[in-house]
């Protein structure tokens, strides 16, 4: 297995790349804002080849450069229902405009090729079995990656979750944009992450990597979710 990424420029967005080995198919998650020269150098190094393009959810900056990559990789873009309007017109989704965040010019255009990912699916592109949680909060079609760990980076775990903007080391995803809810979050927070193993390694849509256990053990938010409710007397 072969697992590597790196942060975009504006906002540190990760951007994965993610196959069975060098040299043969992979897939590419979250291609955020300016990242179409690293990831092309990614590709090169390991002689890869793009089969897909898979977003965690619809936010601008882990979308932006998704049509330019498809389109020049002639590969499909795979989102979530629910945010698949966002694909169209991301502007639904901040709090300004976007032309302001790029000082005075903005274009964007969405990916030719767009097929929806569904919640429990078991994806299979480029030799990858890929599951496809669904977990709303941060956006309203927020999704987990999960797919066997492998031998990949010498990691001792069963199992990868990309978390996109759900779960990050010692935070969680904002709730307060268009299309998030800190009730949805809370329950994806209980529903599906949670019932993780401790073992395995989350790849978040910003910052380092961590462990279910770790955020399980010292993450303010999941610890929350995890008080027991109150108890009423008579």
């Amino acid at each position: 297995m072969l697992i590597t990424g790196f942060p975009s420029d504006v906002f540190g967005t990760n951007c994965y790349v993610v196959a069975t080995a060098p040299g043969e198919q992979c897939v590419i998650v979250d291609p955020g804002i300016g990242v179409s020269a690293r990831l092309d150098e990614v590709l090169a190094e390991h002689r890869l080849h793009p089969a897909a393009v898979l977003l965690t959810h619809g936010h601008l900056d882990h979308t932006f450069s998704v049509a330019p990559v498809c389109g020049a990789k002639g590969i499909p873009a795979y989102v979530h229902p629910a945010d698949r309007e966002l694909l169209a017109d991301p502007a639904k989704a901040l709090s300004m405009d976007p032309a302001k965040l790029f000082g005075g010019r903005f274009t964007y255009t969405e990916p030719d090729d767009v097929a929806p990912l569904i919640d429990g699916e078991a994806l299979t592109i480029a030799g990858l079995e890929i599951t496809v949680d669904h977990a709303p909060g941060h956006t309203g079609g927020s999704v987990l990656f999960r797919l066997p760990a492998g031998a990949a980076r010498g990691w001792d775990a069963d199992e990868v979750c990309l978390s996109g903007d759900v779960l990050f080391a010692g935070s969680i995803g904002r709730t307060d944009l268009a299309g998030g809810s800190m009730t949805a979050m809370t329950a994806s927070l209980r529903d599906r992450i949670l019932p993780l193993a401790d073992d395995t390694i989350v790849l978040p849509g910003h910052g380092e990597a961590t462990t279910i256990g770790r955020e399980r053990a010292t993450n303010p938010f999941l610890l929350e979710v995890m008080r027991p409710a109150p108890t009423r007397g008579l």
